[in-house]
């Protein structure tokens, strides 16, 4: 990665007004923190601010306002996950890096992928922008598509849930 791309990147990040960011890119690997990533760690932190819970409730770590917004399964750190929702197990597609998500290669092309479809490994379900380029999104599981997280021309970050699909389907 040139030194101007990294300055073009750390402008999105900064835009983005992202708390965390991680990125491998072959041997190349970046981990940024900003200061909303203090932000949001900070207001956990102060004991008065947290009501009275019963002990296995405060024994729970923390939670990021972005993070709340997820899945519980998705939290952790592998690509697909898997949760119990209703007695389905469902896996989670997730953003490959930071940009804005679409559905479709252009305004005039239809959707890749849609609530209903049966996708395989290598299918592209969207593209992600990222400092101009437009990056593919290929599945890496077989299923059928059961929610769509993201909205289009939404940003997104890296490893945010965008879809679920039912391996099963």
């Amino acid at each position: 990665m040139s030194t101007k791309e990294l300055h073009e990147l750390l402008k999105l990040i900064n835009r983005l007004e992202l708390s965390e960011f991680k990125m491998k890119e072959g041997d190349f690997s970046l981990a940024v923190r900003t200061k909303h990533f203090v932000q949001a760690e900070s207001q956990y932190a102060a004991p008065a601010q947290l009501p009275a819970a019963p002990l296995a409730a405060s024994l729970a770590p923390p939670v990021s306002p972005a993070a709340a917004h997820m899945p519980a399964a998705s939290q952790a750190g592998d690509d697909a996950k898997t949760t119990q929702e209703d007695g389905s197990n469902y896996v989670f597609i997730k953003s490959p890096m930071v940009g804005t998500f679409y559905r479709s290669p252009s305004p005039d092309k239809p959707i890749y992928v849609k609530i209903g479809d049966t996708i395989a490994p290598g299918d592209t379900v969207c593209i992600i922008e990222a400092m101009k380029l437009f990056n593919e999104v290929d599945s890496e599981i077989a299923g059928k598509i059961v929610k769509v997280l993201v909205e289009d021309a939404q940003p997104v970050e890296y490893d945010q849930v965008l879809f679920w699909v039912d391996p099963k389907g």
